[in-house]
């Protein structure tokens, strides 16, 4: 052979050589990846069956995945076998591709899981999922367990007949009896009249649980969801934190020069000159709130109101006022929403399937329409069928059924969403194990 044909098959070699490792590397992770994903969407189809019929929940998962490539080419030359060519070499090359991935399974256990299994979701992971465009029909209907409606004015709260505030309205701290001492906290009139009117405020209350065997229940929470959706396509939807301004007045001549530009970093300060005082003010993050009007335009006594609507502050609970002046207003409703855990959404999910079906509930007539008429019967339509599936897509096999998402229109998109969004919920339930001292499965191909 010559010696420019040996360069050159020696450089195609090479090249082919270099080509193989980037584009074997690109197809295996794309293949694990499609693998982790499918696993961990049939985990979720098996945990709802299994919730359907009362068993445990339980979940597994892959940390870790490590593959090793060896590649090998090889070259050489023969003489021809035949003909006038016989006193010729011929190029001979050839190569190989060996693969030797190792998986790492580990069942999610331990407290911290329960616990995150257990608790409800925080109201900043609903508003981040609305920010990503969520339906929020749908994020309520499998996020929230039931809905608290409110008196929506405060002249629809009858007020009892006077108390007396010195007997009624005096809370003493400690064991101490004594009117006069330092411990003993004395409210106004309109201080004391605020706490008698928030206390029959939530005595007035009315709670609706996302219960389809409470029919009464769960067709007004049904309702309030759809009512909300309907303002969000509008555009009009608005689910923002409240902001607070506290404010404290302290005397001047206990400041020094360096507290003052210590205070300055945190606080807005101005001096009061009539009494020689400083009014330190500052800007707080309360809690979460759906409205159908932008809430910075709020202020005062509505901000107020707002604020004592909110109290006390639970972090899984999501408030929200309707106003009779805007999109939606009119249903001017008040209220609030209180999530669940990850675990009660696959038990409502599973319970769907047979024993606590839900049904179609139509749109209160006060609503405004909704864009497509979108107001499916199930939360997470799934097929359950003893047979096979054709054409099914993701299918899992348990408790002697088939289980698929129900992808037929008119609610295909829906059930697609809904199996999206229960994907990211379990993602944020699920928490970064160590991987030393964990029980673990390797398996070596």
């Amino acid at each position: 052979m010559k010696p420019t044909k040996l360069i050159s098959f020696l450089f195609i070699i090479f090249f082919l050589s270099g080509c193989l490792s980037p584009l074997t590397l690109n197809r295996a992770v794309i293949v694990y990846d499609d693998a982790v994903t499918k696993a961990e969407s049939e985990q979720l189809l098996i945990n709802i069956a299994r919730a359907q019929h009362h068993e445990p929940i339980h979940f597994t998962r892959v940390p870790n995945i490590a593959a090793t490539f060896d590649f090998r080419m090889n070259a050489g030359g023969t003489p021809a076998l035949t003909g006038d060519s016989g006193g010729l070499l011929m190029p001979l090359f050839g190569g190989s591709i060996a693969e030797n991935p190792t998986f790492t399974i580990i069942p999610i256990e331990g407290e911290e899981f329960t616990r995150r299994l257990l608790t409800p979701f925080h109201q900043s992971k609903l508003t981040l999922l609305l920010r990503q465009h969520f339906d929020v029909d749908l994020l309520l209907r499998m996020m929230a367990q039931e809905v608290h409606l409110h008196p929506h004015h405060s002249h629809d709260i009858e007020i009892s007949p006077p108390v007396d505030f010195e007997q009624h309205f005096r809370f003493k701290r400690g064991r101490h009896r004594n009117a006069s001492d330092r411990n003993t906290i004395e409210l106004t009139r309109e201080q004391a009249n605020r706490v008698r009117m928030r206390s029959q405020r939530h005595q007035k209350q009315v709670t609706y649980h996302n219960n389809p065997s409470d029919n009464p229940g769960y067709e007004m929470f049904r309702k309030v969801a759809l009512h909300l959706s309907a303002i969000q396509d509008q555009k009009q939807l608005y689910v923002e934190p409240l902001t607070f301004e506290r404010s404290w007045t302290i005397p001047a001549a206990s400041v020094s020069a360096e507290g003052f530009q210590a205070l300055e970093k945190e606080f807005t300060v101005r001096y009061n000159a009539e009494d020689n005082t400083y009014t330190l003010s500052k800007q707080s993050l309360g809690p979460i709130l759906i409205t159908n009007y932008d809430p910075d335009i709020v202020c005062c006594e509505e901000r107020a109101e707002l604020f004592e609507m909110t109290s006390p502050w639970i972090t899984h609970d999501v408030a929200f006022d309707i106003h009779p002046d805007y999109a939606g207003g009119e249903w001017p409703i008040q209220g609030s929403f209180r999530l669940r855990s990850f675990h009660s959404i696959l038990n409502f999910l599973g319970h769907a399937l047979g024993e606590n079906p839900e049904y179609d509930v139509e749109k209160d007539a006060r609503t405004p329409p909704i864009a497509h008429d979108e107001n499916p019967r199930m939360t997470l339509d799934l097929k359950v069928s003893d047979t096979p599936l054709s054409g099914a897509g993701l299918t899992v096999k348990s408790h002697g059924n088939y289980y698929a998402i129900n992808t037929a229109e008119p609610d295909a998109h829906w059930n697609r969403n809904a199996f999206q969004l229960l994907y990211i919920l379990f993602r944020m339930t699920i928490t970064d194990a160590p991987l030393l001292g964990a029980p673990s499965i390797t398996i070596a191909k």
